[in-house]
């Protein structure tokens, strides 16, 4: 392989490692959204 290979190779990888980054932190934000709101949902009023 060549250097622009390498190179686009490299890019590829990089690319790939920042969807599957992004993706994470998406579903982390989600997840922890759903439990602050199931634990708003589930506390009753004190009366």
């Amino acid at each position: 392989m060549s250097d622009r290979d390498d190179d686009r190779a490299n890019e590829e990888r990089r690319a790939k490692f920042v969807k599957a980054g992004f993706a994470v932190g998406i579903g982390s934000a989600a997840i922890v959204a759903a439990l602050l709101y199931a634990s708003k949902v589930k506390k009753k009023p004190r009366s």
